[in-house]
C-alpha cells in the first residue's frame, strides 16, 4: 500500500511532468506552500535556473503581514513575484500548483500574479 508521502510525489511529478510539455519555451511560475509560509519562484528548466522568487519569509513581508499562512500572504507574494519578474522582462508563464488543490493560498497567489501582469 503506498503511504501518504508516495502518493503525494506521484500526484507532483504528474502535475510537473503536464506543465513541462505545456510550457514550450516559457519558464514555469512553481508554488510551495507549509502550514506557516507560502513561496513562489520563476524557474527557467531549460537552464535550470531560478529567474525570480518571493516567500513570505523575506523580512519585509514578516514586518507587513501578520502570518505568512494566509490568503492576503499569499496575494502579497503574488503581485511581488510578479514586480520581480516584469523586472527581468519576464512576461509568459505557465503556471505549477505543484500537486495543490487550486484552491485558497493558491488561487490568490495566481489571481494577484495575473494582475501584476504576468499571463497563463
Amino acid at each position: 500500500m503506498a503511504t501518504v508521502v508516495d502518493r503525494t510525489k506521484r500526484r507532483q511529478a504528474k502535475v510537473r511532468r503536464k506543465v513541462r510539455r505545456a510550457a514550450g519555451a516559457r519558464a514555469r511560475l512553481s508554488v510551495f506552500r507549509s502550514s506557516k509560509h507560502i513561496y513562489a519562484q520563476v524557474i527557467d528548466d531549460s537552464k535550470g535556473e531560478t529567474l525570480a522568487s518571493a516567500s513570505s519569509l523575506e523580512k519585509e513581508m514578516r514586518t507587513t503581514l501578520k502570518t505568512g499562512a494566509n490568503i492576503d500572504a499569499a496575494k502579497a507574494i503574488g503581485r511581488r513575484l510578479a514586480e520581480r519578474a516584469a523586472s527581468k522582462g519576464i512576461k509568459d508563464v505557465v503556471f505549477d500548483r505543484g500537486g495543490y488543490l487550486y484552491h485558497g493560498r493558491i488561487k490568490a497567489l495566481a489571481d494577484a500574479a495575473r494582475e501584476g501582469g504576468l499571463n497563463f
